[in-house]
């Protein structure tokens, strides 16, 4: 019945004899650039830039950010934050005994390889081994196919004469959403349009797949027969959820070996911020944020089933911003490097991330205390506490569809009456001067409600149809005098997954992605940091500085880039699943049991 509207649906590739020539110009492709610095010499308790006073308070800065545009440097710098980018391995894993050796792994052969697997197999914190060399080995051949390979193997496209059909594996979604990408971003894996290409006027500069239809003899697809794929629309055209499907994809490669896996949240992601002000009373407020995270597997059949997950381990932060300035423009004057709007609002993104996986992980343990608990405003009805009218549709069922009445607490007027029959209307019957001599009913039910447990005639489908469309439940919601919704999940089981014994900081990953390419950044948690935004003094920023180590920018569509971004997770993904002793799950689950009803038996050594 959908086959009418099937044009209107853009397809992954324009299936053409040539380049479109309606096509926009390509997105440039610049990252951004935001490094705040904090000297050593700049400790804990620093006073004010210029007057000397102590600093505003951490939580009054942040909470005067009222829209995503008011976000400057200067907030940056009242968290103290440090960043260091372009940062090695080595830097980013807390512990460089959990980087494995890749270059011998890689050196080893097929037989080798199934020989020494079991050596390079580690204990995790659930119970079983991580992924040894083998398993490295199948990722890494699965992500080094080249991307017209693995095209031709997603459209289902015969391969050239002589070849064999690429086998993707696991890597099949992941090579599937980087087809999507093909059609507003540039291949940046194929070489760049010479000069003398004939290609189409409007079909953009340096469009790779154009320049590689156009050399002769070098395209597989135009010595095949095959017909040409070529961009169709803009970066910034993009849908966002393009994005973010393929660095799930990407990352499930190696979670899953971990007994991982990267899912969304099931309520809304927040940064609580809380502030105490001159009276006492605390003031609450959050900021949301759209990442997800990478929760651990429980370790049970049934808790799995039942949709629970610990942690989380990492977050995972998409964002859709195309328009970062050039760093070598002209534009920029005498702007440092990394102060454009773009690149600090960019930053501030991935450090909310970060303190929201560090405030989930230190849950563990506790429990959640609701904003407005036992508070006047979430206890006493307001408005006087009067029970109040009728409101919405419930007016329209006291006074009808079509009358509207002026006050909805007046009681009916006269006029909504039904007029009451005469006596000289009513038949005489020997029995009717005993019930006539009966008082009159002075009022009677609208037509429009139904009556209880009978028939309501012409209006019941309206009052069905009222019940099935939800209306009252949400009055009632309405009415109702509670705290707000609950923030925490209940089908998570909080838990501080691979942080450090006895440190006070907690190291937190994010997977950083932009444009087509990916970043794992480390941010270095202080514990005080999150008292202070729990409502604690700070002290002149007493929790010292927020380090930041950001890998290089890796792209998807390269493929040594992307085989090194998937070793960096390999790595992130082995120091967090690491055993600790005293603090394993094991292999039979976590104690805790799922909620049986009375009526359960629980069988004992049977």
């Amino acid at each position: 019945m959908f086959g009418g509207i099937a044009f209107m649906i853009p397809g992954p590739g324009s299936l053409t004899n040539g380049p479109p020539k309606d096509v926009p110009p390509p997105t440039p492709i610049n990252l951004p650039r935001c490094c705040p610095q904090v000297s050593d010499r700049d400790g804990p308790g620093v006073q004010g830039p210029a007057s000397g006073k102590p600093p505003a308070a951490l939580t009054s800065v942040l909470q005067g950010i009222v829209r995503p545009t008011d976000v400057a440097i200067s907030h940056l710098e009242a968290l103290r934050t440090h960043v260091i980018p372009d940062a090695a391995p080595s830097q980013i894993i807390p512990d460089p005994a959990f980087i494995p050796d890749f270059d011998a792994w890689h050196a080893l052969s097929a037989d080798d390889a199934h020989a020494t697997n079991e050596s390079t197999r580690r204990r995790l914190n659930t119970g079983n081994l991580s992924p040894g060399c083998q398993t490295y080995l199948e990722r890494r051949r699965e992500l080094s196919i080249p991307n017209e390979a693995a095209y031709r193997t997603i459209r289902r496209i015969p391969p050239p004469k002589g070849q064999p059909q690429a086998r993707l594996g696991n890597a099949y979604e992941f090579y599937r959403h980087l087809e999507l990408f093909t059609s507003f971003w540039e291949d940046t894996s194929k070489p760049p349009a010479k000069p003398e290409a004939k290609t189409g006027p409007s079909a953009g500069e340096g469009n790779g797949e154009n320049g590689a239809a156009s050399e002769g003899g070098k395209n597989p697809e135009e010595s095949s027969g095959a017909p040409g794929f070529y961009r169709t629309g803009a970066g910034h055209q993009m849908p966002p959820d393009y994005r973010q499907n393929m660095v799930t994809a990407f990352l499930k490669l190696v979670t899953y070996d971990f007994t991982c896996n990267v899912s969304a949240p099931r309520t809304e992601p927040r940064l609580h911020i809380t502030s105490r002000s001159s009276t006492g009373t605390p003031r609450s407020s959050y900021f949301t944020s759209g990442c997800t995270f990478i929760f651990r597997t429980p370790g049970t059949r049934e808790a799995a089933r039942a949709g629970i997950v610990e942690g989380p381990l990492a977050a995972v932060s998409a964002r859709h911003t195309t328009s970062f300035p050039d760093p070598n423009s002209a534009e920029r004057g005498s702007t440092p490097p990394g102060a454009d709007r773009e690149s600090t609002l960019d930053l501030a993104r991935e450090l909310v991330a970060a303190l929201i996986t560090a405030q989930h992980r230190a849950r563990e343990g506790r429990v959640e205390k609701r904003i407005g608990e036992n508070a006047w405003w979430c206890t006493k009805p307001r408005w006087g506490g009067g029970p109040g009218g009728p409101i919405g549709r419930e007016v329209e069922m006291l006074s009808g569809a079509d009358e509207t009445i002026g006050d909805k607490d007046a009681p009916p007027s006269e006029a909504a009456l039904p007029p009451q029959p005469s006596s000289s209307s009513l038949p005489r019957s020997p029995s009717s001067s005993s019930s006539m001599s009966l008082p009159q009913r002075p009022f009677s039910r609208p037509s429009a409600l139904p009556i209880p447990g009978g028939d309501s005639g012409g209006s019941s489908k309206g009052a069905k149809r009222l019940k099935k469309s939800g209306n009252h439940p949400m009055y009632d919601n309405y009415r109702m005098v509670r705290p707000p919704a609950p923030t925490w999940d209940k089908k998570t089981r909080y838990e501080a997954i691979g942080r450090a014994r006895g440190a006070d900081y907690d190291d937190i990953f994010v997977v950083s992605t932009v444009l087509h390419h990916v970043s794992i950044v480390r941010v270095r948690v202080p514990d005080r940091l999150l008292a202070v935004l729990d409502g604690e003094p700070d002290n002149g920023r007493s929790w010292g500085r927020l380090e930041v180590w950001r890998s290089p920018w890796f792209d998807f569509f390269k493929v040594e880039e992307r085989v090194q971004a998937m070793q960096l997770v390999w790595c992130m993904m082995a120091y967090m699943m690491r055993e600790q002793p005293g603090k394993q799950q094991g292999a039979e689950g976590p104690k805790e049991e799922p909620a049986r009803s009375q009526g359960d038996v629980k069988m004992t050594g049977a």
